[in-house]
């Protein structure tokens, strides 16, 4: 298995580049949002910062460094709103510019993106020398859903709250094989499963840009699903975290008969390289999630969740059961089980 790895500016410890350049063979490719452009996660730079032609600068020449050691890029517009533009010929042509400039620059090889109408317009200009993803913003569950975005893309990433539903995945991987599209999977995602919060959560990040500060609105946690957590006890918290989408490194051989690569959650993760090496080693010993993008460690004061501590009858369990967390036990109790105060 490989992976695709977000972008992320470097700081002074780390930075994609170097990570790339130690994982090269782990590495199928590399996401980036470019600028100030609005996507799934908060942009590099606000638009209007002092610097931000020499940070473009920048991102463009670490991206450059990155396509030099014969990794792909993608190019991500996968915001969850573009406002007042959503279908409008002003973000056409700012797509269509834009695509154009990075490809010459970068050589990118693929747009993942929410906007069908995004994905659209790339197709009329660009068509088979880029391959067009449905996000996983999108929610993509069945293989009706792809049938109706047959039109505009080229591949789609599955809805994260199917990653535990190996029938599932098999029935859209043969539907994918069989229509000569590509399927995707986000391995890493921290989101609760199915967040009533999560559109307008994205909606909220796509427009951050021209927001002031709401963390008052969610009394001082940087989202609802954030407070939502916190209401509850630390039982009730430890088995939401263990109902959600994410798949430990131990597991992923469970997938490679569907995907190629997996999806790494690395743009706005505080230790990416952390990632990686636990991945790339099928293996990681510490808090399961410390792994994840988001991380809710902070909301555990001192407890943690020891990888080392689950079994593999966990991950068989859960891939059997019918998801009915409201009536069921497995994961508290298997919480409480693990859980390893530091």
């Amino acid at each position: 298995m490989k992976f695709t790895i977000g972008y992320q500016l470097p700081d002074e410890y780390d930075s994609t580049l170097e990570i790339c350049r130690d994982y090269k063979d782990s590495i199928s490719g590399v996401y980036f949002s470019y600028g100030e452009e609005p996507s799934g996660r908060l942009p590099l730079f606000a638009s209007g910062d002092a610097d931000a032609h020499e940070i473009k600068a920048y991102q463009l020449r670490e991206l450059r460094e990155i396509c030099d050691l014969g990794i792909p890029l993608t190019m991500l517009f996968n915001a969850n709103c573009y406002g007042e533009s959503a279908a409008s010929k002003e973000l056409k042509d700012h797509v269509t510019e834009l695509v154009g400039y990075l490809k010459n620059e970068l050589d990118i090889k693929s747009v993942t993106t929410t906007s069908p109408f995004i994905a659209s317009v790339l197709k009329k200009n660009f068509g088979d020398s880029l391959h067009i993803c449905a996000s996983v913003n999108m929610r993509v569950d069945s293989i009706n859903t792809m049938c109706q975005l047959s039109e505009y893309f080229d591949g789609f990433y599955i809805r994260k709250e199917i990653n535990r539903d190996l029938k599932m995945i098999e029935s859209m991987y043969s539907w994918c094989k069989d229509k000569g599209k590509s399927i995707h999977i986000l391995a890493n995602s921290g989101c609760l499963s199915y967040c009533g919060f999560q559109t307008f959560h994205d909606n909220l990040v796509a427009h951050q840009d021209q927001m002031s500060d709401i963390c008052d609105a969610f009394d001082g946690y940087p989202s609802p699903c954030w407070k939502y957590l916190a209401s509850l006890s630390e039982d009730e918290r430890l088995a939401t975290i263990m109902q959600s989408t994410w798949i430990r490194p131990e597991d992923i051989c469970r997938y490679e008969e569907y995907f190629s690569e997996m999806k790494l959650a690395t743009r706005m993760h505080s230790r990416p390289r952390m990632v990686v090496a636990a991945y790339t080693r099928g293996k990681f010993s510490g808090n399961i999630t410390d792994l994840t993008e988001p991380s809710f460690s902070s909301l555990f004061k001192g407890k943690i969740l020891d990888n080392t501590l689950l079994s593999n009858e966990w991950f068989d369990t859960v891939l059997k059961c019918g998801k009915e967390c409201h009536i069921c036990n497995y994961c508290k109790e298997t919480a409480s089980r693990i859980k390893v105060k530091i």
